[in-house]
C-alpha cells in the first residue's frame, strides 16, 4: 500500500524514502543517483509541479515533515528541516542546511554549504537572511496546513525505482513529434526519458540522455543539433527564435531546470541548474555557467571561463577539461 501521493506526470528514480501523507506533483523528478537510497522526503510534505530533486551518495537530500516548495524549485544535495515554506523557483546547492521554520522568497537560490539557521525568511540571489519569523509568519505557516503544525515520527516507505528510459526507440522512449516536413532524429544509442518531448527540426547524437520533462522545439525558426554524449537534465526546455540555431556540442552537460535558446554552447562546458542562456550567444568549450545564472542575448564567452550572475559575468577561468558533475545522470 503506498502511504504518498505522485501525479501521474511525476517521475521517481532510484532509492528513495517517503514519509506518509506526502505529496510529488505533475511533472516533478526525484533522481537520487548511486545504489542506495540518496533522497529522503518527510511526512506530509509537498513538492510542488515542474520541481527538480536531485540526491547524490556525495550530497543526500534530507527534506522534514510539513514542508511545501512551490513551482519549479530545484534541490541539489540539500538538507531542509520541518515545516518551511518555499517559495517558486528556489533552488537549492549542494551541502546547503536549512533549519525549521523557513521561509524562502521566490527565485531565491540558495549557495553550496550555506547553513540557513531555523526561523529565518531569505531572500537573494545568492540568498540571505532579511530577517527572523514573526508571530504573523508562523500563523500563516500554520494556517497554510490547516491549523495542524503538529509532527508524526517518521517512518517512511521505502522504495527503488527504475528510470523509465529507452535508447533508440521503444515504448519508454518520450515523444517525438514531427513538425511540417521535419521530425527529430536520435540516434540508436541516446536515451530519452519517456516524459521527454522533441519537436521538428531536432537531432540527438549518439550516447546522450534527455531526461525526465525536457521539451526540445525545433519548429520552422531554425534547427537544433545536439552532439555526442550530451545530457540535458529534467525539466530544461530548449528552443529559438526565427532565423536562428540551438548548437550544443559533444560531452556538454546542462542542469536541471535551465533554459536554453538559440545559442551555441562548446564541447564539454556545464551549465547548472536553473540557468538561462538567451539567444545568439556563443559559449567557448569548457564554459561553465554557475546556478541560476543568465547569460544575455549576443554574449560571447572565451573558452574556459566561469560565468555566475544575473546577468552572468566572468568570475573566473575552469580547468582544461571540466568533470561531468555529480548531478548528472550515471549509469
Amino acid at each position: 500500500m503506498t502511504l504518498f501521493r505522485v501525479a501521474d506526470s511525476a517521475r521517481l528514480m532510484g532509492g528513495l524514502s517517503i514519509g506518509k501523507g506526502a505529496y510529488i506533483a505533475q511533472g516533478t523528478v526525484l533522481r537520487s543517483e548511486g545504489t542506495s537510497g540518496s533522497i529522503s522526503l518527510g511526512n506530509q510534505s509537498m513538492v510542488l509541479e515542474n520541481s527538480v530533486v536531485i540526491g547524490t551518495p556525495s550530497y543526500l537530500v534530507d527534506i522534514g515533515s510539513k514542508t511545501v516548495f512551490g513551482h519549479k524549485c530545484i534541490v541539489v544535495g540539500a538538507q531542509i528541516g520541518d515545516l518551511c515554506e518555499v517559495g517558486n523557483g528556489t533552488i537549492f546547492l549542494p551541502g546547503s542546511q536549512v533549519g525549521d521554520y523557513c521561509i524562502f522568497g521566490e527565485g531565491t537560490v540558495i549557495a553550496p554549504g550555506k547553513v540557513v539557521p531555523s526561523g529565518s525568511v531569505v531572500v537573494g540571489r545568492p540568498g540571505r537572511v532579511i530577517r527572523k519569523l514573526t508571530d504573523e509568519d508562523r500563523a500563516m505557516i500554520s494556517r497554510m496546513r490547516g491549523h495542524d503544525v503538529t509532527l508524526s515520527p517518521f517512518e517512511p516507505q521505502q522504495l527503488h525505482v527504475e528510470p523509465k528510459s529507452a535508447p533508440g526507440k521503444g515504448e519508454d522512449m518520450g515523444k517525438l513529434y514531427p513538425f511540417g516536413s521535419k521530425t527529430p532524429t536520435v540516434d540508436e544509442t541516446a536515451c530519452v526519458y519517456d516524459t521527454a518531448e522533441i519537436t521538428g527540426d531536432v537531432v540527438v547524437g549518439a550516447g546522450s540522455k534527455i531526461a525526465s520533462g525536457v521539451r526540445i522545439i525545433g519548429n520552422t525558426h531554425g534547427p537544433v543539433r545536439i552532439g555526442n554524449n550530451v545530457q540535458i537534465l529534467e525539466n530544461t526546455v530548449l528552443h529559438l527564435l526565427p532565423d536562428n540555431a540551438l548548437i550544443i556540442e559533444d560531452n556538454v552537460t546542462i542542469g536541471p531546470g535551465c533554459i536554453v535558446h538559440g545559442c551555441t554552447i562548446g564541447a564539454g562546458s556545464v551549465v547548472e541548474a536553473g540557468a538561462i542562456v538567451c539567444d545568439y550567444s556563443v559559449l567557448g568549450r569548457n564554459t561553465l555557467v554557475k546556478c541560476g545564472s543568465l547569460v544575455k542575448q549576443r554574449s560571447v564567452v572565451e573558452e574556459h571561463q566561469i560565468v555566475e550572475g544575473f546577468p552572468a559575468k566572468v568570475v573566473g577561468n575552469s580547468s582544461d577539461a571540466l568533470e561531468r558533475p555529480d548531478w548528472a545522470i550515471w549509469d
